[in-house]
């Protein structure tokens, strides 16, 4: 365990040594990768000079990553020139609205695709399964935006049943219950989309680990002992299948925190793939680092989590890193 926590944290130093140099390498003149190319036109030479001494541009690189370490470790973030806020406060609430629709999906996803792959094992032998394994490939192959599209065309356009956009409704002061609803009402088609594109796993995963554990030994003998088929399902087939499932959790932890950017971008929701996107148009350079780097942190944490959950659940895991 401790060598993998060491893995971890080597990762994070270079997501954060990376976060500092990327900019530093961009061709042209740091002030102009600050502003962008139109803001920097209308600065004087005494204007630009003290952007450069505002951001240590003027000290050597050394000195420059002492202070980028300080600023990151006390969460002085500085400023989005094309929002004029500061960057924490337009990255916190958009992480939590990220990790909202990520961390639902998750959990859906896995337990769709967890009961269709299961439903469509257990009806392999009577040839009823065809329609659940055609129906999860043709939607695993279409691109998650043009699913988002097409529920956003339907359901939120044309039918009205839905918001089109944003995570909560601009002209209403909701409180409560009512404000969870509003909520959920505007998570609804997102989190539908993400389930959607990412259910695929789950079911093949699941479908192959149960027809895999249905033909073994201790099932048979299960069987001849009498044992009810619903116990053998529940006890013997199924809890046997969590390590492959959760195998799969893991891997899709890291695409979820960043599947979701083509998602926000359809339905306008303001997470950090939103950010990004509109940070990258107004060439908002400080505001694009930092969501990168908050993105990247959160997607390390995630991954942490769901190894140190590997290990409760597959305790042979544990043995092997000791070795």
């Amino acid at each position: 365990m401790k060598k993998r926590v060491v893995h971890y944290l080597i990762l994070v130093a270079v997501v954060i040594v990376a976060n500092f140099f990327i900019p530093r390498l961009l061709p042209g003149s740091p002030v102009k990768t600050l502003l962008g190319s139109e803001g920097v036109e209308e600065l004087s030479a005494a204007e630009r000079m003290g952007i450069l001494d505002a951001y240590h541009l003027n000290d050597p690189l050394p000195v420059q990553f002492g202070y980028y370490l300080r600023d990151l470790f006390t969460l002085n973030w500085g400023n989005s020139f094309s929002k004029r806020m500061p960057i924490l406060q337009l990255l916190l609430p958009a992480a939590g609205w990220t990790l909202l629709l990520a961390g639902s999906g998750l959990v859906l996803s896995c337990l769709l695709g967890c009961f269709l792959g299961a439903v469509s094992a257990l009806r392999r032998k009577k040839g009823r399964d065809l329609p659940l394994v055609l129906g999860t490939t043709a939607i695993s192959a279409v691109p998650p935006f043009w699913i988002g599209l097409l529920l956003l065309a339907v359901f939120g356009a044309k039918l009205g049943w839905f918001p089109t956009y944003g995570a909560t409704s601009l002209w209403e002061d909701y409180h409560g219950l009512a404000l969870v609803g509003d909520v959920l009402h505007h998570l609804a088609l997102p989190l539908i989309t993400l389930v959607l594109t990412s259910m695929m796993g789950y079911f093949t995963t699941t479908r192959y680990s149960v027809l895999r554990t249905a033909g073994a030994d201790y099932v048979r003998m299960a069987r001849m002992r009498g044992i009810p088929q619903r116990q053998i399902t529940l006890w013997y087939v199924m809890r046997n299948t969590l390590i492959p499932i959760f195998t799969t959790v893991m891997v899709d932890v890291g695409y979820l925190l960043s599947g979701t950017v083509l998602i926000e971008a359809v339905f306008s929701y303001p997470g950090l793939g939103t950010l990004m996107q509109e940070a990258v148009s107004a060439r908002d350079y400080p505001l694009i680092q930092y969501t990168f780097l908050l993105s990247s942190l959160l997607t390390i944490a995630a991954l942490f989590v769901a190894d140190v959950c590997y290990k409760k659940i597959d305790p042979t895991m544990e043995a092997a890193d000791d070795q």
